[in-house]
């Protein structure tokens, strides 16, 4: 395999968490691997609704955390919460000293919308809905200023190096025009921050490379991988046909719009006190049972919004004009759809996973912070908050910045094996099938064994085993706990094995090692 040597720091991805670690380590150079054009593509910016931090003089990091560890049913790392949640506030002034234009009332305090879980209105957002676009642009517009950063765009990550213990660089592959054979690029350390894994699934709100390549690259080099098992998924994703599905906010639920059944019954106000406002893997569960039992859920906007939506919710407008759907006329049509994973590559408190020289950060990581089901809005925190901390320790660990560094230019790369589109297909459904919003043993065993006959089918193709490491993980992870907490419910086993959880914790060598033991549970 060619090689080229850099003393730039390498950061895989291009979403939030990757670029706001790219500029925290100014002025060392940096090398950004981004598959799409700087900015799209990532999950970051196509999230709607904002950054949860406490920053109403009534409420307080402390009533955030302790929000975050009641949502994350057991398993939230209480410590990691109070850390997290305690920056939050220096993470908005820094956004809007960036030029993110967060939504001001007219005395100047920041507009905050109250959503699931959240007991204060306390996400900071952007124009009703695009505050992950916004953010995203103002962001992108300063790397492009940033003389320590280069991106290669049209790029992606297909493995790491380890040499002797250690994570030494990254083999990347150009993606613009079909996918080329990889070359090595070693560098002064590699961090990932290049998305989560819910294009695993065939119903999604991610972008379509967002297939949980990072985690399963990680876990193929030997990196500890942590809450695997707890994906989580968004209750209301337009259920239109499109692949992604767009997202209805959950803000909108915040405003006061109601889910409600083709019998027009209002089926959350007897499953939890909080009915449109509960946790969201209640929710998700309660819209997937209308959905299975042909009853046709849906979010009703019309009488807590009106005419509004189209104002103050633009990204929603847009989808439902776009999907033929008038929602000032009629319900918009939702889905449960695999939305953000709160597993990934364990890390420590600074973003240091268990391989040396690699860090983590953004949804790739787990750090504690989500337990088995993610808190609304925590997600672009957690991304801000490890974002800074990876910087802050790489810089650490590598020591002083060069003068400079020499800008990269790839070769011209041969073709190599592109995932076969009827293999991704067939994961996306095995994991919607077997490891989705309701699991049970005999599906997910099934899972494991269709993941086994679709990497035999192609097992020279690096990219595809990524994703099917990945999905490996969760099934593996969800078969073996044996209890529902939080977004992780089994039918076979309906109850929390008590109110505190154990987070789960494995390599996939592990894994795989272990995956014959699995038919010893029941079907």
């Amino acid at each position: 395999m060619q090689r080229i040597d850099t003393s730039r720091v390498i950061i895989v991805g291009a979403g939030l968490a990757a670029q706001y670690a790219a500029l925290k380590l100014a002025p060392h150079p940096v090398l950004i691997i981004s598959p799409e054009a700087l900015g799209e593509g990532a999950s970051s910016a196509w999230a709607q609704g904002g950054v949860a931090a406490a920053m109403d003089p009534l409420d307080s990091p402390a009533a955030h955390a302790r929000d975050t560890v009641r949502a994350g049913a057991g398993t939230v790392d209480a410590q990691v919460a109070r850390q997290v949640t305690a920056e939050a506030r220096s993470h908005i002034l820094d956004l809007t000293g960036m030029g993110a234009p967060f939504d001001r009332g007219g005395d100047g305090g920041y507009v905050l919308s109250r959503e699931a879980a959240h007991s204060f209105a306390r996400v900071v957002r952007v124009r009703g809905d695009q505050a992950g676009a916004e953010i995203m642009r103002a962001l992108t517009a300063q790397v492009r200023e940033a003389e320590h950063v280069q991106v290669l765009e049209g790029v992606m990550a297909t493995g790491l190096r380890v040499d002797a213990g250690t994570v030494t660089g990254v083999e990347v592959a150009q993606c613009q025009a079909g996918l080329t054979q990889a070359i090595l690029i070693r560098g002064a350390a590699v961090l990932l921050a290049g998305g989560g894994s819910g294009g695993l699934y065939a119903l999604t709100t991610n972008p379509p490379r967002i297939r949980g390549q990072v985690i399963g690259m990680a876990a193929r080099a030997g990196a500890r991988i942590a809450d695997a098992e707890f994906v989580q998924f968004h209750p209301t994703a337009i259920a239109c046909g499109l692949d992604p599905a767009p997202l209805a906010t959950e803000a909108l639920r915040g405003e006061g719009a109601v889910l409600i059944n083709r019998l027009n019954e209002r089926f959350l106000k007897d499953i939890h006190p909080d009915a449109e406002l509960a946790p969201r893997d209640i929710v998700a569960r309660a819209v997937y049972a209308q959905t299975q039992a042909g009853l046709a859920p849906a979010l009703d906007t019309r009488q807590a919004l009106g005419a509004r939506l189209l104002t103050d919710f633009p990204a929603v407008a847009e989808a439902c004009r776009q999907s033929g759907l008038d929602p000032l006329a009629d319900p918009i049509p939702v889905a449960a759809a695999a939305h953000y994973h709160m597993g990934g590559i364990a890390v420590d408190s600074a973003g240091q996973s268990s391989l040396p020289g690699l860090w983590v950060c953004g949804e790739a990581a787990s750090t504690g912070l989500h337990g088995a089901n993610r808190l609304a809005s925590n997600g672009l925190l957690e991304a801000l908050v490890y974002g800074r901390r990876c910087a802050v320790e790489i810089e650490k660990a590598i020591g002083r910045a060069p003068r400079g560094a020499a800008k990269l230019a790839l070769p011209d790369l041969p073709r190599a094996e592109e995932p076969r589109p009827d293999l991704v297909a067939r994961l996306r459904q095995s994991m919607t099938d077997g490891a989705g919003v309701i699991r049970h043993a005999g599906g997910l065993q099934r899972t494991l064994d269709d993941i086994a006959v679709i990497e035999a089918e192609q097992p020279g193709c690096e990219a595809l085993h990524n994703m099917t490491a990945t999905a490996t993980l969760i099934a593996f992870e969800a078969l073996r706990r044996r209890e529902s907490r939080g977004a992780h419910f089994r039918s076979d086993f309906p109850q929390a094995d008590g109110a505190e959880g154990v987070r789960s914790s494995l390599t996939l060598s592990d894994a795989m090692a272990r995956r014959p033991d699995t038919r010893m549970e029941p079907t």
